[in-house]
């Protein structure tokens, strides 16, 4: 079996960080998508190549897994190992040492031609049986995962998205309250563990975008409010954003720079009680004027005197 450089493919360094590595899959992605190539066998078998490190290298424990086979592979190498001669039996059926050896050959028919390679298969396809007739018996459907950006307001009220996996388009509905990490599943929608077997799930793995107001920390949003100085002073009303529109909010007279307001209820759902919200955090940032004319110089200094303030 060939190992694969899954980082020569993308063309990114062993350090490379996810930013990096989504960087590079999406600009090779568009080169060789089959829609800009119609026809082109080698541009369509580089495109799966490119999918297929993108697959591993996005996922922080098959990365894991396949940085801790590439070293024993070069170690391997290193002490003079000759081609065709490495163990890959350690890492096959869930990659421990004593895994059960899976019949390479029979991998298309056995996963109904995934467009993964042997390599990828035997290493992450969770196959196990020590002879043919096992393998096939053992083969389970696929899950998939992906990684689905969304904004701070779908977040806040749910969103939808169309997407198009394996040949499908498909209509995912994306709960309100998700935060980054959460997980959708799409049950039944993976990929066939077999030619006509049934599919595995798919896992969207949700990030949201950082927002430009808001700033969340858990369920509980949290904001800054410019307030300007008569106000702060004398107390008054000022205008606070939220999620679902402004609303009002009275501050006290002598109000400081720094000073935090909650508003129960005005922050994000709760996943699994999408009735319920956090809670909001408007922190008053007091506006000084930052120039005056010479009355309103004078009156400041006669104000400072009547203050007691030493200049």
């Amino acid at each position: 079996m060939e190992y694969k450089d899954y980082y020569k493919t993308l063309g990114v360094d062993k350090n490379a960080d996810e930013k990096e590595i989504k960087k590079a899959y999406r600009r090779l992605a568009r080169q060789y998508h089959p829609d800009v190539n119609p026809g082109d066998k080698a541009a369509e078998a580089r495109f799966k190549e490119i999918n297929e490190a993108n697959e591993v290298l996005s996922d922080p424990e098959k990365r894991r897994k396949y940085e801790e086979l590439e070293r024993n592979y070069q170690r391997w190498q290193q002490t003079g190992g000759q081609p065709g001669g490495f163990d890959w039996s350690r890492w096959a059926g869930g990659g421990q040492p004593g895994g059960a050896r899976v019949e390479y050959g029979d991998l298309n028919d056995l996963f109904g031609g995934s467009g993964f390679s042997d390599f990828f298969e035997a290493i992450f396809g969770g196959v196990g049986g020590g002879s043919r007739g096992a393998a096939h018996a053992a083969a389970r459907p696929r899950d998939l995962e992906h990684e689905v950006e969304i904004t701070l307001e779908e977040a806040f009220h749910g969103a939808q998205r169309l997407m198009e996996i394996d040949g499908r388009r498909l209509e995912v509905k994306i709960p309100a309250g998700v935060k980054t990490g959460s997980r959708v599943r799409m049950a039944g929608e993976g990929l066939p563990g077999g030619k006509a077997g049934p599919r595995g799930d798919i896992y969207l793995r949700i990030k949201v975008l950082p927002h430009a107001t808001f700033d969340r920390q858990g369920d509980n949003l949290h904001c800054e409010i410019p307030t300007d100085l008569f106000t702060a002073l004398l107390g008054g009303e000022v205008r606070v954003p939220t999620l679902s529109g402004a609303v009002a909010l009275r501050i006290p007279a002598g109000t400081q720079t720094g000073r935090s307001f909650r508003l129960t209820g005005q922050g994000m759902p709760r996943l699994r009680a999408p009735q319920e919200h956090g809670d909001l955090y408007a922190k008053i940032r007091v506006l000084v004027p930052e120039e005056l004319t010479d009355q309103e110089r004078k009156l400041v200094r006669e104000w400072a005197e009547l203050r007691g303030v030493q200049r």
